[in-house]
């Protein structure tokens, strides 16, 4: 009597099938967690400090990083006034005019042409700059003390002040603006203070 061929199960192939899935998932599972733990690039965290750090002569402007005085560290607007403030900052350092008019107020952006503005930042580095104190002004509206340095050619330097490295200690106005806040145009009779380095 011959033996009869067993007729073809299901279940010898279920039992790869089942493995090679959760294998499968394991080794998906494993990378995804990977992938998710990764370490991230550590936030920076803000500088305070009590006055702009001092550098020499020739690593001038110094830093781009805005730096906050305790005062401003303490203050509940200090992170969207610091975010705002280092895009500007930013902005001017990339010569990124549509980083600019995205930080400014609409009324602002339209007092420079891209063309113009490039113009006025072409050789403009910002740095050291410390945000001394925010105050509140009109409804919607806060009013920012900042000093920071700036270098450029001695020919884009403003006439009154043709110098390569200023430092400047000015109020920067900030308009609440589509829930965000943004630097204003400055008002008429804002006289920055400015000295050379």
């Amino acid at each position: 009597m011959t033996a009869q061929p067993r007729p073809f199960s299901r279940q010898r192939w279920l039992i790869p099938v089942i493995v090679v899935v959760v294998s499968l998932t394991v080794g998906i599972g494993l990378l995804a967690r990977d992938l998710y733990l990764r370490p991230e690039a550590a936030p920076t965290e803000p500088v305070v400090s009590d006055s702009p750090t001092s550098v020499a002569p020739e690593e001038q402007p110094g830093s781009p990083a805005v730096e906050v005085t305790p005062d401003v560290f303490a203050h509940p607007q200090y992170q969207s006034v610091r975010q705002v403030l280092q895009g500007y900052f930013d902005s001017i350092n990339e010569r990124d005019y549509p980083k600019w008019t995205s930080v400014v107020t609409r009324e602002r952006a339209k007092t420079k042409t891209a063309a113009e503005w490039k113009k006025d930042y072409q050789s403009t580095r910002d740095g050291s700059i410390l945000v001394y104190r925010i105050e509140p002004g009109a409804p919607n509206t806060l009013r920012v003390l900042v000093a920071f340095t700036s270098t450029q050619d001695v020919e884009d330097a403003p006439v009154y002040l043709p110098e390569a490295c200023i430092r400047w200690r000015l109020v920067l106005p900030l308009r609440l603006e589509s829930g965000s806040w943004r630097v204003d145009t400055t008002e008429g009779g804002t006289n920055p203070e400015h000295e050379r380095c």
